[in-house]
């Protein structure tokens, strides 16, 4: 079986006025500085295997003044966490406090991305999208209407300290509520392009439609411990929604079911996809428009792609 061939990109200087693009060792990641929705604007039909990303949720918490007021401690859409067992914990974005235009606009960005990685993705190409559940409707609903197939849902089992807490300023009033329950589980939708013929069909021709197993004797699973990242991996990247290695390097390995193709993320941040993508020998494209958050990631990606982790598969 031979699968289409990707020539390996040039190492380009690029001019100020084009988008910067950093090359990894021997072109197994690119990382370009850019819009999202203007580099897949531009992508080939057909010309990327997979998607694992974790978005941004476009709209409200990585604009300039959320995140200055997440830098003071205060304020805003980001719940800033008291320390907790002895460990500090990240901020999280309170999407109980989207507008009803915010959640309109939500459900439009997630359109607008599903009908562009529709595009691109080859038949059979699976997208791993990280949601929340207070939202993970406005994320699937137009995914499914712009024609992916869903593929369930790959549940994440990691507590943070969003929910859980007694009415705002009436604490001691109702020392026996909680406004929501205590998340425990961190949703990732899970899509695949239509196939083209048979999943054996499709595999053939694009070496997609299926996802890897684990071993001869145990296939991927839908249900994944994970811990917040922490320890080593925080030292390296910074990024608020950083999402830890051993967690990451199993949803990349798993999207490609040959261990052949490009997987993309069109949300980088500080790299955490690229550099699972790059541990387990896959090929991967990085996309980043934030200049602060690009250009950690071109420091973070060779070191948390060589992290030894535990369990690793």
């Amino acid at each position: 079986m031979t699968l289409r061939q990707h020539p390996t990109p040039p190492v380009l200087q690029p001019a100020p006025s084009q988008a910067i693009k950093v090359y990894g060792p021997d072109a197994q990641y690119q990382l370009v500085h850019r819009d999202a929705f203007e580099w897949l604007e531009e992508a080939e039909a057909n010309s990327i295997e997979a998607v694992v990303t974790d978005p941004p949720y476009g709209l409200v918490e990585y604009s300039a003044d959320e995140l200055r007021k997440r830098d003071r401690g205060s304020g805003g859409v980001w719940r800033i966490p008291p320390s907790f067992d002895g460990a500090n914990r990240s901020p999280v974005p309170r999407f109980t406090v989207l507008s009803d235009d915010d959640r309109i606009n939500l459900r439009g960005f997630f359109d607008s991305l599903a009908s562009r990685l529709l595009h691109v993705l080859v038949p059979g190409g699976h997208v791993f999208i990280a949601t929340n559940p207070l939202v993970a409707d406005l994320v699937y609903h137009p995914f499914l209407e712009r024609g992916f197939e869903k593929r369930g849902e790959i549940i994440r089992l990691v507590q943070t300290l969003r929910g859980g807490d007694r009415p705002k300023n009436a604490e001691s009033d109702y020392p026996d509520v909680s406004v929501m329950p205590r998340s425990r589980f961190e949703p990732w939708g899970l899509f695949r392009k239509p196939l083209d013929g048979r999943v054996s069909d499709n595999l053939r021709k694009w070496g997609t439609g299926g996802l890897r197993r684990v071993s001869g004797d145990e296939p991927f699973s839908d249900v994944i411990p994970s811990a917040v990242a922490r320890g080593q991996e925080r030292d390296i990247a910074s990024h608020p929604s950083l999402k830890p290695q051993r967690f990451m390097r199993q949803l990349v390995r798993a999207s490609l079911p040959l261990g052949e193709g490009v997987i993309l993320d069109p949300f980088m941040g500080s790299g955490s996809t690229v550099a699972a993508a790059t541990a387990c020998g896959l090929r991967s494209i990085g996309v980043e428009i934030n200049n602060d958050y690009f250009h950690e990631a071109v420091e973070a990606i060779p070191l948390l792609s060589a992290l030894k982790i535990e369990t690793e598969t």
